[in-house]
């Protein structure tokens, strides 16, 4: 079973170019799998059923995992079994018939326009060069709701500064055009012309976002900038990159944009998936009525 799958995980790399967190998940997931089938006593994947499955998601449940981690589990193993049978190794997916736990929507969390630009215009401290990168990275996630991978792994031929625009890779090596608005363009205007050479410390790279080794930033990097942000603008709220792509999505909806363009510009590809922010601006319809109606 390991070298299966290791062909799938391989799979997964090379043909669907899935990102290295997500295949890092799924290795995850079916290594557990794996696990629990073998003191299921099944010895290979022939002898595979419904059954075994179950009593795996069973005990992912005795163990605490919440619904949409057993249904990201679950999804792994479909996934897997569906490659299975496609290369002829089962005759059929046991996993056809075992419906995913219900889960209940949560709402993305927020934080208002005043918080965001308390966040974006806290002057920062630090050495120049990495305050400039940090501004220009701040400015960026917020102005174009792309993921903090995204961000970091930025290259330079991906930028149009003339038209306002850069072209993002998400999940799947998916190409997406986002425009980055007047603001974040004359931050990263500023970074890449005064506070990027120094990072280079004359050498040569394609790489936007830089530390202070000249080196790629890192995911916990940009998690770091924000953290910096939070402390300049003395903020008592819990914020991540990916606070900062909903409040991207939800300010969007609010203020009437279309599902389709947001949907785009996420990189979403379902729309399913865009419709949370309908939900929250619902949420903030409600609010406005209680607050401002006389009746409310």
């Amino acid at each position: 079973m390991d070298t299966l799958i290791d062909r799938f995980l391989l799979h997964l790399q090379v043909e669907r170019r899935l990102s290295p967190h997500t295949l890092e998940a799924y290795s995850r997931d079916l290594r557990a799998c794996h696990e629990s089938l073998r003191r299921q006593r099944v010895a290979t994947v022939t002898n595979l059923g419904p059954h075994h499955i179950r009593q795996f998601l069973a005990d992912c449940f005795d163990r605490g995992l919440n619904a949409r981690s057993i249904a990201r589990t679950l999804t792994a193993i479909r996934s897997w079994c569906k490659f299975l049978v496609k290369e002829r190794q089962l005759e059929k997916n046991p996993t056809e018939l075992i419906e995913p736990p219900k889960m209940l929507q949560r709402l993305p969390r927020t934080i208002s326009i005043a918080q965001v630009d308390q966040l974006l215009a806290a002057p920062p401290t630090e050495a120049k060069a990495a305050a400039l990168r940090d501004y220009a990275v701040l400015q960026l996630l917020y102005a174009t709701g792309m993921r903090i991978s995204e961000v970091c792994g930025l290259m330079l031929p991906q930028l149009n500064l003339d038209g306002g625009y850069l072209r993002a890779f998400g999940k799947g090596s998916k190409e997406r055009v986002v425009p980055m608005g007047s603001v974040a363009l004359r931050a990263l205007q500023q970074y890449l012309t005064t506070a990027r050479p120094m990072l280079l410390h004359g050498r040569e790279s394609d790489v936007v976002f830089l530390s202070q080794r000249g080196r790629r930033l890192a995911r916990q990097d940009g998690w770091r900038v924000i953290k910096r942000a939070l402390r300049r603008a003395g903020l008592q709220v819990n914020v991540t990159p990916h606070t900062l792509r909903h409040s991207f999505a939800t300010h969007l909806v609010e203020r009437g944009a279309d599902l389709r363009s947001v949907q785009t510009m996420l990189g979403h590809a379902d729309i399913a998936t865009t419709q949370i922010y309908t939900h929250v601006s619902r949420t903030h319809l409600e609010e406005l009525i209680r607050k401002f109606h006389p009746r409310g």
